[in-house]
């Protein structure tokens, strides 16, 4: 009988996958005209479709006349609406045009899903009226959004302490920062927000409370050396990036001194949120495979989704010297079943100078024995060429990196790592020659 279990698990499989083909047919011919017209129609000039109509309860205007004049548009699969309901993030492919530049890839983001947008709108009519429905652009001027009018001349701490991620623990300095490279005004450079307009205010508040990724891509932007994405504007409720390249899983499989290089970028990632002359901490708090994308041309590592990253002011923190803040603080390895999961304390984050966070989420979650993505393990790592096998250094700095034995073993980890995969690349560089 067990024989012939193979079997009958080979015919389910082949017809789940006819019944797939079959359905996605029946979809094509449903959708027919719906297809035809999403190919001739460009939705990102239609102000509904982009929730332009629900400024300022958005997250800018700075590309809308980009989007109006039709400079941007789907590539070809995200035209299809019907296709929507794969895509939960709400993240597209498109093409942005310059009459004098040609034509290059950018990447649209929502900020969110469907649901977690119809959230906030509730959220916002909750607030203002106590009903779940109302008139968005009335509601929000009654709500903490507008609080902040023309008379408040800094954005404080304790206004936006807590509202997401990058503002968990914030100091002035950090909020002084946001403002003044704020993207989504004309008149940026100042860290008064009472050189802001009421609606470019609100615009900022409402993207820090419901998704900061664009604030953290504006305050450390990649034309200043940061591992991030290029922040190209937005339009209502669609914000621009620049297009990186393929995400890091694509390399999942690629030849051994490609990753070797991959994972040494990663590591030095890991060391430049850490460790930076700006004495901000930039601590990744979601890591997986689909967060990192890499340079098709000089093979660059970047960092694709700033959602999660809680930033930690070391110089506040050794001026106003919390307890223990002197004290190295050692992320608690857990060997949970889950892809891309991490254990950590944001109030250790925002209270101890020296953390091994990010070499932790970076070495857990990618690169070691204990990466799991898309039911593989092995991480990015795996099957190491025989004679680096036979070494068992590398193998060893992993596990201590991920799992360490010692005391703050994971930071001595960590930098060997480092210099080892480096040696490697150099190793592999010359054989190359």
């Amino acid at each position: 009988m067990l024989r012939f279990l193979p079997l009958k698990l080979g015919r389910l499989y082949r017809c789940l996958k006819l019944l797939l083909v079959v359905g996605l047919f029946v979809i094509l011919l449903m959708n027919t005209h719906n297809l035809f017209a999403s190919f001739q129609k460009n939705e990102l000039t239609d102000r509904r479709f982009i929730n332009l109509n629900k400024c300022p309860a958005c997250f800018g205007t700075s590309w809308c006349r980009k989007f109006m004049n039709g400079q941007v548009s789907f590539e070809t699969w995200g035209r299809l609406r019907f296709l929507d309901v794969f895509n939960v993030k709400n993240v597209y492919f498109a093409q942005y045009g310059e009459p004098r530049e040609g034509t290059r890839r950018v990447v649209l983001k929502r900020l969110g899903s469907n649901q977690e947008l119809a959230d906030i709108d509730q959220k916002i009519c909750k607030r203002a009226t106590g009903r779940p429905r109302c008139d968005l652009i009335q509601a929000i001027y009654k709500t903490e959004f507008a609080r902040l009018n023309g008379d408040v001349r800094l954005l404080t701490p304790e206004v936006v302490e807590g509202w997401s991620d990058l503002v968990h623990c914030p100091s002035q300095r950090l909020l002084d920062r946001v403002v003044r490279r704020y993207a989504e005004t004309k008149d940026s450079g100042s860290f008064l927000l009472k050189n802001l307009k009421d609606t470019e205010r609100m615009q900022l508040l409402m993207t820090l409370a419901f998704n900061p990724e664009p604030l953290v891509l504006q305050s450390f932007p990649s034309d200043e050396g940061w591992p991030f994405a290029k922040y190209l504007g937005a339009c209502g409720r669609v914000v621009a990036v620049n297009y990186v390249g393929e995400e890091l899983w694509s390399f999942y499989n690629a030849p051994w001194d490609k990753r070797v290089d991959l994972a040494r970028q990663l590591m030095d990632i890991a060391e430049q949120l850490t460790n930076n002359d700006f004495e901000f901490a930039l601590y990744l708090l979601d890591v997986s495979f689909d967060n990192f994308a890499v340079g098709p041309r000089d093979g660059k590592v970047i960092v694709v989704d700033a959602e999660n990253v809680l930033v930690a002011d070391k110089r506040l923190i050794k001026q106003n010297k919390p307890e223990n803040y002197d004290v190295w603080y050692e992320s608690r390895f857990e060997d949970c079943d889950k892809e891309a999961c991490l254990s950590f304390s944001k109030e250790s984050l925002c209270n101890r100078v020296t953390v091994d966070h990010n070499y932790y989420a970076v070495c857990q979650n990618l690169l070691s024995r204990y990466a799991t993505w898309r039911g593989t393990t092995g991480g990015l790592l795996h099957d190491p060429p025989a004679h680096v096998a036979k070494d068992g250094q590398l193998e060893a700095l992993l596990d201590e990196c991920t799992n360490p034995k010692k005391r703050y073993g994971r930071f001595t980890a960590a930098k060997e790592l480092r210099d080892y995969l480096t040696q490697l690349v150099a190793a592999a560089s010359a054989t190359a020659r």
